[in-house]
């Protein structure tokens, strides 16, 4: 068990430390220097930008790194709740009722594919620069990923489990709450998980336009001054939000649908 686990953290090592080289030699090239800094001098940006003590000298990133993570992560967990509260019964409503469909999917399908960054000009105009707009670009990220997914979930039940449902005497409540929820949720957590991904993309993207404050306005600020060991330290942050976020939905999953584990063994 012992050979098994260190067997494992060595397999999981072996990229980020061959990244980590590559990443390395490419920043002590003389050409690359002020556009691709070490991970060392990532390291000790990224430190100043935590720990430093604000207010101290011209550095204007000192000690302000966990504001910043507080307000993305603020707008992500807003603009994801709403895009959850409203795609997932939406998604079970379209995915079992042929005139919900028929009367809603068609719009839903024809605005998905309108990218984030289309939204902006109209979010800024109907927002301003303030955390609504934000956010509402948030919920539209994840939105469409939910309900589709969700959507789906509804549409592959077992058509068994229905008949079985019925013959038992369940009203059309009880099936949905009952028999067509419980099977939707493993393709409802994928939604949630893909929706959560693109709800980070949307808070990054909306923090550089439409909001002056988050790890998308550092992010922006950094390069438009230089600052390129923020600017990668930033994405990194990122990076380590969306992990932390997204190990939480797994683990609620595995929690929720503990019954489809057992079943599996």
């Amino acid at each position: 068990m012992a050979h098994s686990r260190f067997q494992k953290v060595v397999l999981a090592l072996i990229l980020p430390l061959a990244v980590l080289s590559l990443w390395q030699y490419a920043g002590s090239q003389p050409d690359m220097a002020g556009i691709v800094p070490t991970p060392l001098a990532v390291a000790l940006g990224w430190q100043s930008w935590i720990w430093g003590n604000a207010g101290m000298g011209l550095n204007p990133y000192l000690g302000t790194w966990v504001a910043n993570v507080s307000y993305s992560s603020t707008r992500v967990v807003e603009g994801f709740v709403c895009a959850t509260l409203i795609g997932v019964p939406l998604g079970l409503m379209l995915g079992w009722s042929r005139l919900a469909a028929q009367l809603v999917d068609p719009m839903i399908q024809g605005l998905r594919p309108i990218p984030i960054t289309a939204w902006l000009p109209f979010s800024i105009a109907l927002f301003g620069i303030r955390d609504v707009g934000s956010i509402f670009l948030i919920f539209l990220g994840g939105f469409y990923a939910i309900v589709v997914n969700t959507t789906q979930g509804a549409r592959d039940v077992e058509k068994n489990l229905v008949r079985a449902a019925l013959m038992m005497g369940v009203n059309s409540r009880q099936l949905l709450w009952r028999v067509v929820l419980p099977s939707a949720m493993p393709n409802i957590f994928t939604g949630l998980r893909v929706g959560l991904g693109i709800s980070w993309t949307a808070v990054i993207v909306s923090e550089m336009v439409a909001v002056k404050s988050g790890l998308g306005y550092v992010l922006w600020d950094a390069y438009y001054v230089g600052r390129m060991d923020i600017v990668l330290a930033d994405m990194v942050s990122i990076g380590l939000m969306g992990f932390v976020s997204d190990s939480l939905i797994v683990l609620l999953e595995s929690r929720v649908l503990r019954w489809r584990l057992l079943q599996n063994h």
